[in-house]
């Protein structure tokens, strides 16, 4: 299993490096997950394997925020490793430093071992999602 997902983010990384010049479209991948870029980073993209640091706010259709980091810590996780939900993993795949998109979550793409009280399974979410660091090698 692990390997599929790792192939299926592999996969996405190829479609999406056509679209990354595109800031002004939205761009939907066959996994159904929807984003467009807002701000355009530099540098090396991130791949799976890599720690990546990003900013985030989760809403809901209604614009309610169901999560932020805004006036918090940054969220650091293992690119690839299912740390985060499949549509985060798969929507910040090939993302650079300083560059911001926003996304649209399906449902399949979001599942989780258990939701919170506020979050429905079957709930759209939308990601405004910036990438503060991509580290190659784990810290120690």
């Amino acid at each position: 299993m692990r390997v599929r997902h790792m192939s299926v983010l592999l996969l996405s990384c190829i479609a999406l490096a056509s679209c990354a010049s595109h800031t002004s479209r939205t761009v939907s991948t066959p996994s159904g997950l929807s984003y467009r870029i807002v701000a355009r980073g530099s540098g090396p993209s991130a791949k799976p394997g890599d720690y990546v640091t990003i900013d985030e706010t989760t809403a809901f259709a209604d614009g309610r925020v169901h999560f932020t980091t805004k006036g918090r810590q940054p969220i650091r996780f293992l690119l690839g490793g299912r740390q985060v939900i499949d549509g985060l993993d798969e929507g910040v795949t090939c993302m650079k430093v300083g560059e911001r998109r926003t996304m649209v979550v399906p449902p399949h793409l979001s599942r989780r071992s258990s939701y919170p009280p506020d979050l429905d399974p079957r709930a759209v979410l939308f990601y405004d999602v910036s990438v503060v660091a991509i580290d190659r090698a784990p810290r120690s």
